[in-house]
């Protein structure tokens, strides 16, 4: 793994911001940095994030880490102020992510964009969408590979079932600090490389499905306290790398954009729906033969305008005749 010092982060070299976001307090900025043994610099995506307040240290925070505050208002029994915190090498100010060497394909990705509502059959899933996944090269998602073969982050790694076909590794994502609780997030990636999106699920992955919500919430319990019903557990669509994987937050980890409708769907309703039986027809909804309800549903979701499906996807929606 490539050590971006402070020294490194230093010789970043600013070109323009690509979003500010002030829901959670973060900056997505594009540059260069330096290519590690190289003077040469090239492309990188740097996001700060501000860092949440915890309830570790709360009695001591005016007190003692109030360094200084400035009226800005007040009324009758309400006052706001500005205040500046101590530096403190145990509470950092921001996360820092980097994307790095970052491509095209990360800069749409990170900048912002306008949406909008697109509606994918059948059809179109098997027209459109699915030669947009086919195309992606295997080395976009090395990443992944390096989680699950153990080559990257595995001092990380809090449960792994080694299954090819029903297994996955269960891991903290990158946009959790590892340290708030109440932003609690995340990660478990299937072993199953056949597996690229929620389309490709049907009733023989409830196996791997229950074990993640299962073991997820056991670990949890275990590690952090959060008790049965803390968890949110979702799956993307579109997700931002097709490789199957599971989302889970804090339950009141609230303004992730993440878990807006449309794109975030429940793990326990992709469960219902996969072993779900059509009592008055005796017919199940996810038959052994023949697509599962997953490849049958027409799915409404949000892309953005920077977004490789974004303009063939709205194109198509004339057919549909929907409005």
């Amino acid at each position: 793994m490539a050590d971006y010092s402070t020294e490194i982060l230093q010789h970043f070299q600013f070109e323009r911001v690509l979003n500010e976001d002030p829901v959670t307090h973060a900056l997505t900025l594009l540059g260069t940095l330096p290519v590690k043994g190289s003077s040469e610099h090239t492309q990188a995506i740097v996001r700060i994030e501000k860092t949440a307040l915890t309830s570790e240290g709360a009695d001591r925070l005016l007190s003692e880490l109030l360094q200084d505050s400035k009226s800005i208002e007040g009324t009758d029994i309400y006052h706001w102020l500005f205040g500046w915190l101590k530096g403190s090498s145990d509470r950092p100010d921001v996360k820092i992510n980097i994307v790095h060497p970052a491509t095209e394909v990360h800069i749409r990705k990170y900048s912002r964009q306008e949406v909008a509502i697109v509606h994918e059959t059948p059809d179109l899933f098997e027209r459109i969408v699915k030669p947009y996944i086919s195309a992606f090269p295997p080395s976009r998602t090395q990443w992944v590979d390096d989680i699950l073969t153990g080559a990257s982050e595995a001092d990380k790694v809090l449960f792994r079932d080694p299954s090819p076909d029903s297994g996955y590794v269960l891991l903290p994502d990158m946009k959790w600090d590892l340290v708030t609780i109440s932003s609690l997030y995340l990660v478990a990636i299937a072993f199953n490389r056949s597996i690229r999106s929620l389309r490709d699920l049907n009733k023989t992955h409830l196996g791997m499905l229950k074990s993640i919500r299962r073991e997820a919430a056991r670990v949890a319990k275990e590690r952090w306290g959060l008790e049965h019903g803390s968890l949110r557990m979702f799956i993307h669509y579109q997700p931002s790398y097709y490789h199957f994987h599971v989302h889970i937050v804090n339950a009141n980890y609230q303004g992730l954009p993440g878990m807006s409708a449309g794109q975030a769907h429940l793990l326990d309703d992709i469960i219902s729906l996969s072993q779900q039986t059509n009592r008055a027809r005796q017919i199940e909804c996810d038959p052994d033969d023949g697509p599962s309800i997953l490849q049958r549903l027409t799915l409404t979701y949000a892309l953005g305008e920077q977004h490789g499906l974004y303009g063939p996807m709205k194109a198509a929606q004339k057919e549909l005749d929907y409005y």
